[in-house]
């Protein structure tokens, strides 16, 4: 014991009581978030508690800073940023979200721009989205994404909330199978929703649960579920790139697909407030939008996630919106804080 003790505090480079602490934390942080540690005599352990005493740091030297925004443990604290993008292969999805070519989904919709669009809005309370789901260790997040838009587009026009399947779309929406994402590789939501309007709408998730967080890999494509009356998608509807005003526009009338560049340890460590940091325009992400408003910290979008609610503010983060406030200009050029106004995306029934 005493010679693992030597070890932890050689690699830690720190005094003894804060290597005490820090080792308490380290150890109360994976029964918080029901984290299987290896044992101190494996190395993954020495570099799981490295990684972890690097993203406490961060942590509490950003939120010195008292900035719009606070980050704070979770349950990918134990990886670094190299990880942590090999975890949700954001380098796949970059691929694919990044890539997504504009002439994919209809420029043309219901939807016309309005500058009198209500102050707030957030579905939410509204009763168009679903709990907060977990894409776990698969590249899937396209697939929530779809999802979200659709369980919003539907719960509107129908006044019934239902929870789709994500994994009807991971099997069968995969190019081995005729469709055209990747799986678990990643994936794009205008073709998924061009996918759903191919196939007459969408299966529950009750009736096609989600399996892929676990084996990592998509299945076999299963067509004994019963598609979901009313779900089939007529088109995906492009909003206007690089435009505040045209994307609360949309937001005002249903949840919003969109993509982001989501590989900052920031972004992976936020925890809440109005998320104004550093982040580029490099699309690996796919999210929903489900609302927007102002806070004494600043304008923002309200973004759900599908890293489960351990992430962040219960699952969702409040994104900046507007001008950045670090230059007084719209985020990355018009293009939208972490990029969140290129390629919004919304079906229409």
């Amino acid at each position: 014991m005493f010679s693992r003790l030597l070890i932890l505090i050689s690699v830690l480079c720190v005094s003894t009581v804060s290597n005490a602490s820090l080792l308490e934390r380290f150890q109360q942080w994976s029964v918080d978030h029901n984290i299987e540690l290896p044992s101190v005599e494996d190395g993954r352990f020495m570099h799981m508690l490295a990684n972890w005493r690097d993203n406490d740091h961060l942590i509490a030297e950003t939120n010195a800073k008292n900035l719009s925004y606070t980050l704070g443990h979770n349950k990918f604290s134990a990886f670094n940023r190299e990880e942590f993008r090999a975890l949700m292969n954001f380098e796949y999805n970059s691929a694919l979200i990044g890539a997504a070519e504009e002439s994919k989904v209809v420029a043309s919709g219901p939807i016309s721009l309005d500058l009198t669009v209500p102050a707030s809005v957030d579905w939410r309370s509204k009763g168009a989205v679903t709990p907060v789901k977990d894409q776990m260790a698969c590249g899937s997040c396209w697939a929530f994404s779809t999802t979200g838009a659709l369980e919003g587009a539907y719960a509107i026009k129908n006044a019934n909330l239902v929870s789709f399947s994500e994994q009807q779309l991971v099997d069968c929406d995969y190019i081995r199978a005729g469709g055209t994402s990747l799986g678990c590789n990643g994936g794009d939501m205008s073709s998924a929703m061009d996918w759903i309007g191919k196939n007459n709408g969408l299966c529950t998730e009750s009736a096609y649960p989600y399996v892929s967080g676990t084996t990592k890999t998509n299945g076999a494509c299963q067509k004994s579920c019963s598609i979901v009356s009313g779900s089939d998608v007529s088109k995906p509807v492009a909003v206007t790139a690089n435009s505040d005003s045209a994307m609360m526009t949309a937001i005002a009338q249903q949840p919003v697909s969109i993509a982001i560049e989501a590989d900052q340890s920031s972004f992976q460590l936020y925890k809440s407030g109005v998320f104004t940091g550093s982040c580029g325009t490099n699309l690996d992400h796919g999210v929903l939008l489900v609302g927007y408003g102002s806070s004494s910290n600043g304008d923002y979008y309200i973004l759900k996630n599908s890293w489960s609610t351990s992430w962040a503010d219960g699952g969702y983060m409040y994104i900046g919106r507007g001008n950045d406030p670090a230059t007084g200009k719209p985020y990355n050029g018009n293009k939208g804080q972490c990029g969140l106004l290129m390629q919004g995306v919304y079906p229409a029934l």
